[in-house]
């Protein structure tokens, strides 16, 4: 038997004791499932103080009332954003200054308000209210996302129950379309009537939406959570940077289902999501989804917030151990086994054109410019879609849109209607394929402009190199936080403040080249010191574009020539 130890002779005389250095404990990384309850920063202390989708009560009987001035900070810069509210940019603010003001110096007294557009489903009646309240309230603005939602800007507080009373009379809401909660599920725009499709994806997503909106089961994450399920072939939801993905693929025993990805997520630290090779039927995707959502609740790092999504829990873990945890603890139950999906065979995902449904009729995809529409122009389309097809609209995750239910002998005439609005159906290279965050004109994150730039962007390269036919994707951020998807664009530009050729402080661009997702996912390559200008971008893009048209091998993609090709060329 060992020896019991001896208390040291300090401890035996209390007076002449030594003082105790004291030892500070590693609290862990916040995880509720090991027994870290307590909030260890400020979000997750007022998160705890209370839920996020009790302020709506405030902002009907006491703010909209009172005005901005009466909004408590952290209802103002926190839990309105559970109902889709951000506090925009003050105008005036350069892009200097964005890191170095208070979060009160950079409010304005106007909001932005994010609409759910789950799946990017929209009836023409939904879309009508969209754009009139557009134009009522926020100054004409209605930007279509990335991930298939609108937003508005110029929102008053006071506006907002009137603008809520009106969304949610056509079935829309703005409930969890920011904060930490699940966000907007997105789904192929084509869910049920395409011809290839291998499965569709709609019963699940709103099974999904059912369980989960205004669920205060799910209303404290420790950050956001992002939902993708497609059905296409096309893989055309963006899966590999979603925190969960529900891909269509065919098992050869058990027939059309999903396969299940997770952890996927850009931002300053991006990753890919990785697959947990197994195969989810129709039936099963609600479950599996709450599955995932709980654990990312339940175990999610919520110590630090820029460790706090779901990839880097799934990065040190790794699949075998989520995929043992989510079997184990949340369903009770194994997975199938099952097979990845197959790369797609085109290029482009977005839909855009003229294209066959499964039932005969057509759909009809075209671009606005960088997702930019307005009040005005969504009304308009609405009154297409209503004269040509039978009122059902989508948007697209490349900030685009799409007229389903279109009959033959009405294509023509919708496709020049679309022209006579400049929405092509018929668009450029660049004008399909270049995208842009909100930047500086509205986000407190950015630090340069982007939306006009990418539209200026686009009409400069269709006159500078008008012959160009490849698939290419050009994605402009206004800040590191990638919502345009900078690392994985063929061209992706984040932007920052760059020094001119006059040792001048600008606008202007760190480059990330070679990116891709679908058919060889991947992040972009960085070159050495590349950054340009914001009026330089126009030559930079133009000249490596066309270094491209004379180097590329036969069907080599930028991507690929942009691996190979030598920093002197991608300069």
């Amino acid at each position: 038997m060992a020896a019991t130890p001896q208390k040291p002779a300090a401890a035996q005389q209390p007076a002449a004791a030594t003082p105790r250095r004291k030892v500070s404990r590693h609290r862990g990384e916040g995880q509720w499932a090991v027994g870290h309850l307590t909030p260890l920063n400020g979000n997750e202390q007022f998160k705890k103080d209370d839920d996020g989708l009790n302020v709506r009560t405030r902002i009907e009987t006491i703010y909209s009332k009172r005005g901005f001035d009466s909004i408590d900070p952290n209802d103002l810069r926190g839990r309105m954003r559970w109902w889709g509210l951000y506090t925009q940019r003050k105008p005036g603010i350069d892009g200097g200054k964005t890191a170095i003001l208070e979060p009160e110096e950079l409010d304005d007294e106007y909001f932005m308000l994010r609409v759910r557009v789950d799946g990017g489903a929209l009836t023409t009646r939904q879309l009508r209210v969209i754009g009139e309240i557009s134009q009522e309230f926020a100054r004409g603005t209605a930007d279509i996302t990335d991930r298939q939602n609108v937003q508005y800007h110029w929102i008053r507080i006071e506006d907002v129950p009137e603008i809520w009373n009106r969304l949610e009379g056509v079935g829309l809401s703005t409930v969890t379309a920011c904060g930490d909660t699940p966000r907007v599920m997105i789904g192929s725009p084509v869910a049920g009537i395409a011809e290839d499709e291998i499965i569709d994806g709609t019963p699940a997503l709103e099974e999904m939406k059912r369980r989960v909106l205004g669920n205060k089961a799910y209303s404290n994450l420790p950050r956001k959570f992002k939902t993708a399920i497609s059905g296409s072939p096309a893989l055309d939801v963006v899966h590999e940077i979603n925190d969960v993905a529900f891909v269509g693929v065919r098992h050869p025993e058990h027939g059309p289902g999903f396969d299940l990805w997770v952890g996927g997520g850009l931002s300053t630290n991006p990753k890919l999501g990785v697959r947990l090779g197994a195969w989810v039927p129709l039936e099963d995707v609600p479950d599996v989804y709450e599955g995932v959502l709980s654990i990312f609740r339940d175990y999610g790092y919520r110590r630090l917030r820029n460790r706090a999504r779901l990839k880097f829990l799934v990065a040190d873990w790794g699949a075998e151990k989520f995929r043992q945890v989510l079997e184990d603890e949340y369903l009770k139950r194994k997975l199938v086994d099952g097979p990845a999906p197959e790369q797609p065979v085109q290029q482009w995902r977005d839909h855009i054109g003229v294209h066959r449904q499964k039932d005969g009729r057509f759909y009809v995809g075209f671009a606005p410019r960088v997702g930019r529409v307005d009040g005005t122009t969504l009304t308009k389309i609405a009154d297409l879609a209503e004269a040509h097809g039978s009122g059902r609209v989508r948007t697209t995750v490349e900030q685009k849109m799409i007229i389903l239910d279109v009959e033959e002998g009405q294509v023509d005439s919708l496709v020049d209607a679309l022209e006579a609005l400049d929405l092509t159906a018929r668009p450029s290279p660049f004008r399909r394929g270049t995208m842009a965050c909100t930047g500086i004109e509205f986000c407190k994150l950015a630090i340069v402009e982007t939306k006009a730039r990418g539209a200026s962007l686009i009409d400069e390269l269709e006159r500078r190199i008008p012959d160009f036919d490849e698939p290419i994707t050009i994605n402009l951020n206004g800040c590191p936080n990638a919502c345009a998807r900078i690392q994985v664009a063929d061209i992706g530009l984040k932007g920052q403040l760059v020094l001119d050729d006059r040792g001048q402080q600008v606008e202007g661009y760190q480059v990330h080249l070679g990116g891709a997702l679908g058919l060889e996912a991947g992040f972009g390559r960085k070159v050495r010191g590349l950054k340009v200008t914001a009026d330089e971008l126009p030559d930079y893009i133009e000249r490596v574009l066309k270094r491209f048209q004379a180097e590329r091998e036969d069907g080599e993609r930028f991507a690929a020539w942009v691996a190979r090709a030598s920093e002197e060329a991608l300069s």
